[in-house]
């Protein structure tokens, strides 16, 4: 007989101890697929770590792919807070950069000091707006959020593949359907080498953490989280505060829709957010939803990213084994965390 029983408190000590179990578990199953497909596990590791960190080059790489993926952690953090289920981050990340894009290219006559202040506006009304669908039908009527949020996904591609292929289609483009550049104005200026994305990144995580833990809607936030009933018997507007809650994280990730459009694609496409919003749930929860941890875990991620594009160049592994590798390491990360939460218990009959 085996007994699934909740651990209660799980100790720091104990909690680091199972996740590196989990990690050591990790390489060493990938090491095998690494040996089928004939190639030395420990020379593969190292590429890893060389493709993230071999070069300055490949370190700001790395540091411009963990931006998107920290600021749409925190964006989807502020909902699972309060057990909102955002799975649209994808969609607000591309209505986000729509909103920017259209306000880049509509007054790109604009100086750079007004001009991007108004696309991270817009970047955040765009995705805040985009947000709010769903959380006023859970609110009003008690929709299911998740199936919601996720197919308000699919909605917010097809509107930008309709632009791309259509109205938004670039003339000087012979025939290629690609929406046109953004002018030198709308474009985030570099610091230190890399586009400014990443002091905003920093900015988003002390103001999330700030009104996460110490203002008072980021207590009703968690008290929600806990119990709408007990929300409710407290006198708190649940309603009121999921729609507002909602637009912040929408809002969030659609400013990281409109630093990859400024700064990264410098255009609007429907490959801009590159699965982000899906892969910044991961992040999230592995974070604990704990701002200041989600840049070290989007950090990390970033760079098994990174890694494993540099492996498939190194030693000619396709994409889809790359891919396999990196989905073993997250299926033990995560793993780990079922098991600081609970333990198993095993009983023989008497």
């Amino acid at each position: 007989m085996i007994r699934m029983v909740n651990r209660g408190h799980c100790s720091k000590k104990k909690a680091i101890s199972i996740r590196i179990i989990a990690v050591v578990l990790a390489l060493l199953t990938s090491a095998l697929f690494i040996l089928i497909m004939d190639h030395n596990p420990i020379d593969v590791y190292i590429s890893i770590v060389k493709g993230a960190f071999g070069t300055k080059y490949r370190i700001i790489e790395t540091i411009i792919k963990s931006i998107p993926l920290i600021i749409t952690s925190l964006g989807i953090a502020v909902a699972f807070k309060m057990k909102f289920w955002n799975i649209g981050a994808e969609g607000q990340i591309i209505m986000g950069a729509f909103l920017a894009s259209w306000v880049a290219l509509t007054f790109s006559g604009l100086n750079s000091f007004l001009l991007l202040p108004m696309m991270f506006l817009a970047g955040f009304i765009g995705g805040g707006f985009w947000a709010l669908i769903p959380a006023f039908f859970r609110a009003r009527f008690n929709t299911n959020e998740t199936i919601f949020t996720l197919m308000m996904n699919y909605i917010a591609l097809k509107w930008i593949t309709y632009l791309q292929y259509g109205p938004w289609k670039d003339p000087n483009a012979m025939g290629f359907p690609k929406i046109p550049n953004f002018s030198v104005n709308a474009v985030l200026p570099k610091i230190w080498g890399i586009h400014m994305g990443w002091v905003i990144a920093l900015i988003i995580v002390v103001v999330v953490w700030f009104f996460i833990n110490h203002t008072k809607r980021g207590y009703e936030i968690a008290v929600i989280g806990e119990s709408e009933n007990t929300a409710r018997y407290a006198g708190m507007n649940v309603g009121k505060i999921i729609l507002t809650t909602m637009i912040v994280s929408g809002g969030i990730c659609g400013i990281a829709g409109m630093i990859e459009a400024s700064a990264v694609s410098r255009t609007l496409s429907v490959e801009l957010s590159g699965g982000v919003g899906y892969t910044a749930i991961i992040t999230a929860w592995l974070s604990g939803l704990s701002a200041p941890i989600i840049i070290g875990v989007s950090f990390l991620f970033a760079a098994m990213v990174q890694g494993g594009s540099f492996i498939q160049l190194a030693y000619q592994i396709p994409n889809s084994a790359a891919e396999i590798l990196q989905g073993m390491i997250l299926f033990f990360v995560l793993g780990s965390e079922f098991f600081i939460r609970y333990q198993l218990i095993f009983r023989k009959d008497a």
